[in-house]
């Protein structure tokens, strides 16, 4: 069972139960611009302990906001009873939440492309906000006043622009407007939900486009506190040169490519991104320009070649040569190197451990790393091959070097 069909599932059973139901929000949108919809949400009239009753499985995750997951098969669809909402204290909750008609929830909803419904069993579009019309011209407008939407909730700021983003639709001036007048007020939601929509932004093949309206709106300042002028400017004209696919840390670091690395860990702090995600970024950032070095040994190569994020680096600093007008000259001599390596082993067991180097004569301690550090330079080079040769290579260091420790 698809998301599709497990939703007009749901509402086939809410209308023999007589409930009005509906589908609603991004995936009516969707259909209508003929794109394929990730989530179907479902909107009714039966309140959520009439849908706790007639499903066998449920989760009332959000129930005192109308909201309840039901499930079926190895699929969650969000039901939600027609409501508004008012008393927004945080920029983010509703203080008070009544149950409405249809139309009246449509007017709490953010942008009018995402405030419309859809009967499946009548095959007929329920558009109370002209969301229809947007979608026809194409633009991004919030559905009533955009001050109100957004005091409701400051996230929809960045919404406007990942939809902007996503679908190729300008933001509508007054909407437009409202973004920049508000941007400031974005640092009241959590980094978290800021990071969720900066991704779908950034990681998205229009993340030039998305980037300049985060720049332009003054968000991007916002969030990221000192990011703004040249460095910001450079990020746009870098992100525009990355493949089409790629993950959110090689976006981020190509993001601040232009500013220094200390600063660019500290502004994604902000997002509260996973260990994994921030080491990404700052191995990075940490090696611009690293694959630049034409005299690069065949050991420091193999060393860089084999950390876990080569590619977005190789990525990264393709990006920032082509957006600086640089040639990528280094990088193309680089890339035939490495073909010509083919399946070697980048990262070989050393052919000494530490006992095998102190039973040869080396004392614990620094010398004992630098030994250890050398030799396994000249194995990755190719200079030792066997324990046999790297033990005389141990020995002959040990005689010329110990008496410096």
């Amino acid at each position: 069972m698809t998301n599709k069909q497990a939703a007009i599932h749901i509402i086939k059973q809410l209308h023999r139960h007589g409930f009005q139901a509906l589908l609603a929000g991004g995936c009516v949108r969707d259909m209508l611009l003929g794109r394929r919809a990730n989530d179907y949400d479902v909107a009714t009239d039966a309140k959520p302990p009439d849908v706790i009753k007639l499903f066998r499985r449920t989760l009332n995750v959000g129930a005192k906001f109308g909201v309840v997951i039901v499930l079926i098969e190895n699929r969650q669809v969000e039901v939600a009873t027609f409501r508004t909402e008012a008393d927004y204290s945080d920029g983010r909750h509703p203080g008070s939440v009544e149950f409405a008609s249809a139309a009246e929830d449509a007017s709490r909803r953010d942008f009018t492309i995402n405030g419309m419904f859809y009967d499946p069993l009548r095959k007929e579009v329920i558009d109370h906000v002209n969301g229809q019309a947007d979608l026809k011209r194409q633009i991004i407008r919030t559905i009533g006043e955009p001050a109100e939407r957004f005091a409701e909730d400051y996230l929809r700021m960045l919404r406007a622009i990942r939809f902007s983003t996503q679908l190729g639709f300008p933001i509508e001036p007054t909407t437009w407007s409202a973004v920049c007048r508000y941007a400031k007020e974005i640092t009241n939601i959590s980094g978290e939900r800021i990071a969720i929509e900066l991704e779908d932004i950034l990681a998205h093949p229009n993340r030039a486009a998305g980037a300049s309206m985060l720049i332009e709106s003054g968000l991007a300042k916002a969030v990221f506190s000192g990011f703004t002028g040249n460095q910001a400017k450079l990020s746009i004209d870098i992100l525009s040169q990355l493949p089409k696919r790629l993950d959110f840390p090689l976006a981020l670091a190509a993001l601040f490519a232009g500013c220094e690395t200390q600063f660019a860990i500290e502004c994604c702090e902000v997002l509260k991104l996973s260990k994994n995600q921030n080491n990404h970024i700052k191995s990075l950032l940490i090696d611009r320009g690293k694959l630049l070095d034409e005299e690069m040994s065949l050991a420091a190569l193999k060393k860089i070649l084999a950390k876990p994020y080569f590619w977005d680096l190789f990525e990264l600093q393709k990006a920032i040569r082509k957006a600086t007008d640089q040639n990528i000259t280094a990088l193309t001599k680089l890339r035939k190197r490495i073909k010509a390596l083919g399946d070697v082993d980048l990262q070989p067991k050393p052919l000494l451990n530490g006992h095998d180097l102190i039973r040869l004569g080396a004392i614990p301690g620094p010398a004992l790393g630098q030994l250890a550090e050398e030799m396994y330079i000249a194995q990755l080079e190719g200079a030792l091959q066997t324990p046999q040769q790297a033990e005389e290579w141990a020995r002959h260091w040990l005689q010329k070097y110990t008496t410096h420790y």
